[in-house]
């Protein structure tokens, strides 16, 4: 009977175990593509995005939330807790090649490494269980969401799927992510569950409904904003997947229980190749593939009633990145022996949006040509340096007062520059960053042409 009482203390001072009512249960829903002006509840009024909106009313809105410029890098830091300069995933997976620009970019690794220990290993030994549905695009075989401390996996791909039947129509994947969703908290829900969906919605190519199409073909243009209605209609499949989520959680008695993170994996990609308006960034400068605003500030909502304040707002700067030891603590989790985090907790901010964060820089790294040519970026406070490596130029730009960084200030300000330049440098180094270097084919007439393939090799 002592062996046993003295068990009994040993596990409850477990910190997971002696709080495990207060551990929540985590859902995670990521966008694609996502821009931070295309939600009801940021200002647009031409999309509808009624079940987002209220996910907003019932928590907490993040108006200075920011990811990775392009999808892999944020996949990888959202699952590390580090940044993705650390492993090279700096572009997405493969990334593309242009032959004759000025720099050569740095290769793109392949794959997140299996060495990683991710927010779902860390959860699942805390006795979570964890599910992944949607896009990964973290690796191919052998190096998927199973292979990353995810238990239950399924990886979905495109914005929709095949029909379940001979000759039968295709599925909208929004509708399937719903309902591998549903099903999977059903099954979980006497038990801490940690739980991602992965969208590919808003990605192009732009898909979805013949129903949804007609109606915003049929709606007013929104001024200035480029109201496009496979655009909207691809969103509002995005939304009503929220929603279905949303009343499963609330249907099961969970709501209580249940933190539900809404990001983006990126800004917005504002045209199509063909150059057909998709959507729009505004203020904010730049979109997708950029390290301008509308590149890496995301839509960033969270609920969980009773302990994120309800209809609240917070300005306070955060990134993708925090996520990691956001979920850690909350679940009461250990972080893993030795493997750095670049990001902070956001427990505090969540219950309270004034909250003060120990961190008042952060970084960015994009040494490939995208929608940009290779650069870097720092923000401190309200102020932000982008770094150009093909000229070696700087532009500097004070957020508070200038937030559709229209105005450069590094001639103005030259000792402030030059201090985030330093600093910038320093942070490259300190993780490792890869850089570009001087291509000896550049050809100023053929800079902007692709490879074949993307000029990429398969690396092993």
């Amino acid at each position: 009977m002592n062996r046993l009482r003295l068990l009994c203390l040993c596990l409850l001072s477990l910190p997971w175990l002696a709080h495990a009512a207060d551990r929540p249960n985590v859902i995670l829903i990521l966008a694609d593509d996502l821009g931070w002006a295309d939600l009801g509840c940021y200002g647009n009024r031409f999309n509808e995005t009624p079940h987002l909106d209220r996910l907003a009313r019932g928590g907490m809105r993040f108006t200075q939330f920011y990811a990775g410029p392009v999808c892999s890098p944020t996949r990888a830091n959202l699952q590390s807790g580090q940044d993705q300069a650390r492993f090279g995933i700096t572009q997405h997976i493969p990334g593309h090649k242009r032959p004759f620009a000025k720099l050569i970019d740095p290769a793109v690794p392949l794959q997140l490494p299996l060495a990683v220990e991710t927010f779902a290993e860390r959860l699942g030994a805390a006795g979570y269980a964890t599910g992944y549905f949607g896009k990964w695009h973290l690796g191919s075989e052998g190096f998927g969401p199973a292979q990353q401390g995810w238990q239950t996996a399924e990886e979905m791909k495109g914005n929709t799927q095949p029909a379940t039947t001979k000759g039968g129509e295709l599925r909208r994947t929004t509708e399937v992510l719903a309902q591998k969703a549903v099903d999977y908290l059903n099954a979980n829900k006497s038990r801490p569950f940690l739980l991602q969906i992965s969208h590919a919605a808003v990605h192009i190519p732009l898909s979805t409904t013949p129903e949804l199409l007609a109606k915003y073909q049929a709606k007013k243009p929104m001024s200035g904003y480029p109201s496009n209605p496979a655009y909207a209609g691809l969103l509002e499949e995005l939304d009503r997947s929220v929603g279905r989520i949303v009343e499963a959680v609330e249907r099961a008695g969970l709501a209580d229980k249940t933190l539900i993170l809404f990001l983006s994996d990126n800004g917005g990609l504002e045209h199509e190749q063909s150059g057909r308006g998709v959507t729009s960034n505004k203020p904010l400068r730049g979109e997708k593939g950029t390290l301008y605003e509308g590149g890496i500030r995301i839509p960033a909502i969270a609920r969980w009633p009773g302990r994120v304040p309800a209809a609240s707002e917070c300005k306070t700067p955060a990134i993708t990145t925090d996520v990691y030891p956001t979920l850690l603590e909350l679940a009461g989790a250990t972080a893993s022996n030795g493997q750095p985090q670049d990001g902070v907790s956001l427990a505090a901010l969540l219950k309270n949006p004034a909250a003060a964060l120990n961190r008042d820089t952060l970084y960015w790294h994009l040494p490939h040509y995208h929608h940009s040519t290779p650069a870097s970026a720092i923000r401190r406070g309200d102020w932000k340096l982008i770094e150009f490596f093909e000229d070696n130029s700087l532009q500097l730009f004070n957020l508070r007062a200038d937030l559709a960084e229209a105005t450069n200030l590094a001639a103005r300000e030259p000792a402030r520059a030059k201090e985030l330049q330093s600093a910038l440098a320093a942070w490259r180094q300190q993780v490792g960053a890869r850089m570009p270097v001087p291509n000896p084919n550049h050809d100023p007439a053929l800079a902007t042409e692709l490879g074949k393939d993307g000029g990429r090799k398969k690396q092993q």
